[in-house]
């Protein structure tokens, strides 16, 4: 395990007393942490704590430490930098590139990954100006975690909870192995500039009536980390968002559909020239003949209700055997099996009847997979082997799988090139 230098800088907010568990974690994990709170974190928990937890002196004076240049030292010294909790004024300070304290010029000095942690109360999160601050963020590769949905201050209760310590700290440690492999697979971080890339997100809906629906469990999270990724590493992604149960991402342009039909005419629009195709969302595979225009009655004299559903379009494998040269074709196979031999043996047989490049095989049930904010996965060729396998945040998994997907597309585009040279024409 590589020993890292991570600054953890704590805004104040209510939550920053949740920051002596990401210290904490990191500290026992043995990496070296350096603490640098805001004066408003500091009214929350007091210099000796964050001492004690990170056996580091713990600074916040702009202007002490003027001899070692201590301003920008640390920030120059740090591999990883967590913040957490960021506050709405924290995240707005960052985004125009404020240094008025030691936090903000740490990060404005280092060229280290940057990871935080929003927390605010939900009105905070929704506000435009929050959203705005965080597609900045987010475009100049900044990883977010959360927020969560749950218990706020007083009796309110929604999204703007900051993430649990143990879900920041494997982010982090995440971002930070793919930020230094050493194979070089993830380290440019901007590996797909100029790339456009479409991906398809959440689940779609088949109407019954007018409020009833055929549907899944998917909630986009997998879908929208591959978006938020893809964006990171510098593509233009347009994502085609069927019933999301996850704020979309700013920066990328949005198609929102329903419908299996839907989805398929707006991939039939976008796709077409695309670099990269990522078909993520869940489809429903049939959809009822017909659609009442009023809503079912329940007939009291009758013991049930007989539905004739019809058959949906197959998208992904109407890409897949369709030309598509220039183009790499990622597919996902959600899949119930317990047993990993079956299971792959289910993903390669799909692979081949979609015609995918690249299939992304994961198991779900009751209680994995769908609405999770981890995921784990294996990563089949359109050889039938195992090109990858990749477990933790859906955002490492994200980006696992694009490193499959660079290394792919940079195949094809070698091949292509020396196709070119030796054809006689």
């Amino acid at each position: 395990m590589t020993r890292l230098n991570v600054v953890v800088g704590i805004t104040g907010g209510i939550a920053a007393y949740k920051a002596v568990g990401v210290v904490r974690a990191l500290v026992l994990a043995g990496h070296d942490v350096h603490v640098v709170p805001t004066e408003g974190a500091l009214r929350f928990v007091g210099r000796p704590t964050l001492e004690a937890i990170s056996r580091n002196p713990v600074h916040t004076e702009l202007y002490e430490g003027v001899a070692e240049v201590r301003h920008v030292a640390i920030g120059q010294a740090a591999d990883l930098i967590v913040i957490a909790p960021a506050t709405a004024n924290s995240i707005a300070k960052l985004a125009v590139g404020l240094a008025d304290d030691l936090l903000g010029n740490t990060v404005l000095a280092s060229e280290a990954p940057v990871v935080i942690a929003p927390a605010m109360h939900t009105e905070m999160w929704r506000h435009p100006a929050t959203q705005a601050n965080i597609a900045t963020l987010r475009a100049r590769g900044v990883t977010i975690v959360g927020p969560a949905v749950g218990q706020l201050t007083g009796s309110d209760s929604g999204a703007g909870r900051m993430e649990e310590p143990d879900v920041i700290v494997r982010a982090a440690l995440e971002r930070a192995a793919v930020e230094t492999d050493a194979s070089g697979a993830s380290a440019n971080r901007r590996d797909l500039e100029g790339r456009r890339v479409v991906v398809s997100a959440g689940g779609t809906r088949e109407p019954l009536d007018p409020v009833r629906f055929l549907g899944n469990r998917s909630s986009g999270k997998q879908g929208i980390a591959i978006a938020e990724a893809a964006q990171a590493r510098g593509a233009q992604v347009t994502l085609i968002a069927a019933n999301l149960e996850v704020d979309e991402p700013e920066g990328c342009d949005i198609r929102r559909v329903s419908t299996a039909l839907e989805l398929q005419h707006a991939v039939a629009e976008v796709a077409p020239g695309a670099d990269v195709v990522v078909m993520a969302a869940a489809v429903a595979d049939y959809r009822p003949a017909s659609v009442s225009e009023s809503k079912i009655k329940k007939d009291q004299s009758d013991d049930g209700l007989t539905l004739e559903l019809v058959r949906n379009p197959d998208i992904l494998a109407g890409l897949g055997h369709a030309p598509h040269a220039g183009t790499v074709l990622v597919g996902f196979a959600a899949e119930t099996e317990s047993d990993d031999a079956r299971l792959l043996a289910l993903g390669r047989a799909k692979r081949e009847a979609k015609g995918a490049d690249l299939l992304v095989v994961n198991r779900v049930g009751w209680n994995e997979g769908f609405a999770s904010d981890e995921n784990e996965v294996v990563v089949i060729g359109d050889d039938g082997t195992i090109v990858t396998r990749a477990h933790g945040t859906k955002l490492s998994v994200a980006h696992a799988i694009l490193d499959v997907v660079v290394s792919e597309a940079t195949t094809a585009a070698s091949t292509a090139t020396s196709t070119k040279e030796t054809d006689p024409a």
